[in-house]
């Protein structure tokens, strides 16, 4: 006799893909719903903020945004009298102009006195090149402390390459700045801010592979213009090319994949 319809091994193959599939709707449902609080807690862990001794000096560092908020986190801390001395660190844009000029004009603006500012121009083209520059300052002055202010968003890559740049006899602190184009809390609701939490987090990546491997500098060619770190497709490209890159993140490979789209 011919045995018509699925045998019961089949039907038994069916209802375990059913319930795979089930229980990955499920997952999936569960995430969106609380994804929210997912994102916040993501970017809360990104800030960070030292407990604010007295320092030596206070170092603002440079590409402030449209509002200064840096400059308006070190005029309160410098109010309260945290360091008595505040370096307006800036790129040199032209002979005799840069972003050091303008932010010694934002703290003036909003309360510290001209001969309390150490304007400070300078080349580099990322965190760690300006923190390199910094400590050719810090030294001959014998700095023991130093209070670095910078954006919310930007403190815990800052902090980790201070703390590697700067020699151990110079404590180093960072004041986390509010942010006007990056709020904790809705981060993911603009894009702007969406995009600065996406490449914060290649340039750590990219700070922890040069810091501890010893990589080369990159050209300007390999970085996302006016951010002085390299694109997601270069990032990617280190996966692929260099061993020492591959193994050191190879846990965040499949989120780089999915992350270049963003961009």
């Amino acid at each position: 006799m011919k045995h018509f319809g699925p045998r019961p091994q089949e039907r038994g193959g069916i209802l375990i893909k059913l319930l795979v599939w089930l229980a990955i709707l499920i997952f999936f449902s569960f995430l969106y719903l609380v994804r929210h609080p997912i994102f916040r807690f993501a970017a809360e862990y990104w800030v960070v903020e030292d407990p604010l001794d007295k320092a030596d000096a206070l170092i603002v560092l440079s590409d402030d945004n449209f509002y200064a908020d840096r400059a308006t986190r070190a005029a309160e801390l410098f109010r309260e009298g945290k360091a008595p001395l505040v370096v307006a660190s800036g790129r040199r844009l032209r002979p005799g102009a840069g972003i050091a000029e303008l932010m010694e004009h934002d703290l003036i603006e909003r309360g510290v006195p001209k001969d309390k500012i150490l304007r400070f121009p300078q080349d580099g083209d990322s965190t760690r090149e300006e923190a390199e520059a910094l400590v050719k300052l810090a030294k001959p002055k014998k700095w023991h402390s130093a209070i670095i202010v910078t954006s919310n968003y930007h403190t815990r890559r800052t902090r980790y390459i201070f703390r590697h740049v700067f020699p151990q006899a110079i404590e180093i602190r960072v004041a986390s700045a509010r942010d006007g184009d990056f709020d904790p809390q809705t981060w993911w609701e603009k894009r702007k801010s969406t995009k600065l939490f996406m490449r914060e987090i290649f340039a750590m990546m990219v700070a922890i592979w040069e810091l501890q491997s010893g990589a080369e500098r990159h050209t300007n060619s390999q970085g996302i213009v006016g951010w002085g770190v390299p694109s997601p497709q270069f990032v990617v490209y280190q996966f692929k090319k260099r061993p020492t890159f591959a193994i050191r993140f190879s846990c965040l490979q499949p989120l780089s994949t999915v992350l270049c789209s963003s961009f």
